[in-house]
């Protein structure tokens, strides 16, 4: 396929750019429908009657449907969406950077491809990895996850299902004391009533003392939801900066101050990494430990942007994660630390 796109790429490269544009249009209409000609104009710094032209061959092949309030995704239009995702993928050598990266890894990475609409990667991120995560998950399932923006992202970006699939989602991790919307109860509970399961929550800040948690996980309604994520079928989570995470979770100017020195670069489940994967620090907390990933059959990391490179690249193993989704830029960071490591070496 690769050398059929090349030859296509050099005798009709216009056919690119209408497939792209079309594709990025759909995404659009998915995420914000329904979405009016002029705010998909704006979003895409499109003239008016471009997009005219475009919504109008979307809509006579059935792939939208436009109503008083703007264009609407259908249910062939989001199929053929994901279609375009592989295309697209190959077409810009996305799949290539997938292969190389999750070889080194040594585990699944999927990376959701460049955009034309660059101001909106966590949204785009979150859409992409609630689809991976549709597809990954079976019918009874426990599904445990942790809080973030980027978690935060995935579940409002999940769509319903037509058909119950009676799945378990429950916290993996205690609060932040942060926004409602972030925090893993919350994700949690959005995750579970678009996929026609139940929910449990979590009802304990996560950082507290080492002496509060040990009374506190032998609470019945506590012990319930964290058993119930250490025997999860699927866990999702984020991945932290080092100096963010310990400012969210109220460390003291001290110890961050020990976290700098000591390297530490990413965080995973208050334990934090330098740049060679080692655990430079741990905080208590309630929640999953990394030594309970191993017990889980499938553990999925997400983090975007170029800034988080280091921090993934660190926090990121085949011991404990299956699955890594980030978006291009993350994906071309992480291999120019591997680039700079070899050169190095």
């Amino acid at each position: 396929m690769a050398d059929y796109l090349k030859l296509q790429k050099r005798i009709a490269p216009e056919i690119f750019k209408v497939i792209e544009r079309r594709y990025e249009i759909l995404k659009l209409v998915e995420r914000l429908q329904p979405i009016g000609r002029r705010s998909l104009a704006q979003e895409l710094d499109l003239s008016e009657r471009t997009i005219r032209k475009h919504l109008d061959f979307l809509k006579d092949k059935k792939f939208i449907d436009t109503t008083s309030a703007g264009a609407v995704i259908t249910l062939n239009g989001g199929k053929m969406l994901r279609e375009l995702e592989l295309f697209i993928k190959e077409l810009k050598g996305t799949s290539k950077l997938e292969k190389r990266l999750g070889s080194f890894l040594a585990m699944e990475v999927h990376i959701l491809p460049k955009s034309i609409n660059s101001t909106q990667v966590k949204e785009e991120l979150g859409r992409f990895a609630a689809y991976i995560l549709k597809d990954m998950i079976s019918y009874g399932e426990v599904i445990a996850v942790t809080g973030g923006t980027t978690l935060s992202t995935l579940a409002e970006a999940m769509t319903p299902v037509s058909k119950n699939l009676n799945i378990t989602v429950v916290p993996a991790r205690g609060g932040l004391g942060e926004e409602v919307e972030i925090q893993s109860n919350t994700i949690a509970a959005k995750i579970a009533k678009k996929l026609g399961g139940e929910y449990y929550l979590l009802h304990t800040p996560d950082n507290l003392k080492k002496e509060t948690i040990s009374t506190l996980i032998k609470e019945p309604s506590i012990k319930k939801v964290l058993d119930l994520a250490k025997r999860a079928d699927v866990l999702i989570h984020g991945i932290g900066t080092a100096q963010v995470m310990a400012k969210r979770r109220g460390m003291p100017l001290s110890e961050i101050e020990k976290l700098k020195k000591a390297g530490a670069v990413g965080e995973a489940f208050g334990y934090y990494f330098n740049q060679v994967g080692k655990i430079v620090y741990s905080t208590e907390s309630v929640g999953l430990k990394l030594s309970d990933l191993a017990k889980i059959k499938k553990v999925v990391a997400i983090a975007e942007g170029k800034n988080k490179a280091k921090a993934i690249l660190a926090s990121v193993s085949k011991d404990y994660q299956d699955i890594l989704i980030v978006d291009e830029d993350a994906a071309m960071g992480i291999l120019e630390l591997i680039d700079q490591e070899n050169k190095v070496n």
